[in-house]
């Protein structure tokens, strides 16, 4: 059974269709939107501030979203993938966004939409990703434009399959 728990007496809540693999870690204050998923040994940590996902969010193996207590929650859009291992921490990160495997995003960014962190990146503190863009690099800088074939054919399609994959599990009640 996932870890799914409360914070001074604020348990997480689940939209309509969501999956939780039987190893993954809720915490506190989180709203999750429908379609949503928790992959395995993912951890959403919601005790220090909020966490709130949109819709068709999937948060992948062994990703981590945390924020900073009293200054910095966590706020996601619609139709976004935290790739494996990839750390979120106290940020915004607006709709259709894919963010890469081992990425971390830090404190007070804002990642906007149709864009894609890249896998290992490290996006510091304070960045602002513009919409439509690819960030790449430790620290991540700007690396080109994202083209509307890149939008539908990664950020919207890994999204779409997440929500598939979720399908092939019982979803949570």
């Amino acid at each position: 059974m996932p870890v799914i728990l409360p914070v001074k007496g604020v348990l997480p809540i689940f939209g309509k269709n969501c999956f939780i693999a039987p190893n993954a870690t809720i915490v506190g204050d989180v709203v999750m939107g429908d379609e949503c998923s928790a992959w395995f040994n993912a951890v959403i940590r919601g005790d220090v501030n909020i966490i709130r996902l949109g819709n068709k969010v999937n948060v992948q193996d062994g990703a981590i979203i945390h924020c900073t207590y009293q200054k910095a929650g966590t706020i996601i859009g619609n139709n976004v993938s935290i790739g494996h291992n990839a750390i979120v921490h106290g940020c915004v990160i607006e709709d259709s966004v894919l963010i890469g495997m081992g990425a971390v995003v830090m404190d007070h960014v804002v990642v906007g939409s149709n864009s894609i962190i890249a896998a290992g990146a490290v996006v510091l503190e304070n960045t602002r990703v513009e919409p439509g863009s690819i960030y790449a690099g430790v620290p991540a800088k700007k690396v080109k434009d994202i083209s509307p074939e890149m939008i539908s054919g990664e950020i919207d399609r890994i999204a779409n399959n997440y929500v598939t994959y979720s399908g092939w599990f019982t979803p949570i009640p």
